[in-house]
């Protein structure tokens, strides 16, 4: 990976935290008029996505890894439409392989051995109880799992909380 003197690494799902499911106030929202882009890839959700998102993302600080199902796509995809740079894309395992007791998210175990020991935020809006049981078990270093409301996506609180994790776990 890298050194920790990059900060904390920040892994970062798609759905959910950056393209909400519900209603999304204060956002484009699909209309019926949506006429698709060859970069849409024939998506309507992606009119969704914050275009000033990628800034705030970007002045956390952190080293930003995409944590999606998108995998190389949220590159391709994704990242053009937020502003931000090709980031490094975390390989998940075959679905068959165990990852640990009942009720751990698939990706916990993969972005544990990811972080490889450095501090982490992981913005998802699937993380459980179970999820950050086992990661304070099973990771040495700090780590805040943030779950995103789905419905609305990052939002300024959000924002806000993981700015002050930040000030926290890594000062200075």
């Amino acid at each position: 990976m890298t050194s920790t003197s990059e900060g904390p690494l920040l892994f970062l799902d798609v759905d959910g935290p950056l393209i909400p499911f519900g209603s999304s106030t204060g956002r484009q929202e699909v209309s019926d008029g949506y006429v698709p882009t060859p970069l849409d890839q024939g998506n309507p959700l992606l009119a969704r996505l914050d275009p000033g998102i990628g800034a705030r993302l970007m002045a956390l600080g952190c080293r930003l890894v995409w944590a999606t199902t998108w995998m190389e796509e949220a590159n391709e995809i994704v990242a053009p439409r937020i502003g931000l740079p090709r980031l490094p894309v975390v390989a998940w395992p075959d679905t068959d392989t165990d990852q640990g007791p009942r009720g751990l998210h698939w990706k916990t175990g993969p972005l544990v051995e990811w972080a490889n020991g450095r501090p982490f935020i992981w913005v998802d809006d699937e993380i459980s109880g179970m999820d950050r049981q086992w990661v304070a078990a099973c990771h040495p270093g700090p780590s805040l799992l943030h779950q995103v409301d789905p419905a609305k996506g990052l939002r300024d609180a959000d924002f806000s909380a993981i700015t002050e994790w930040l000030d926290a776990a890594a000062p200075g």
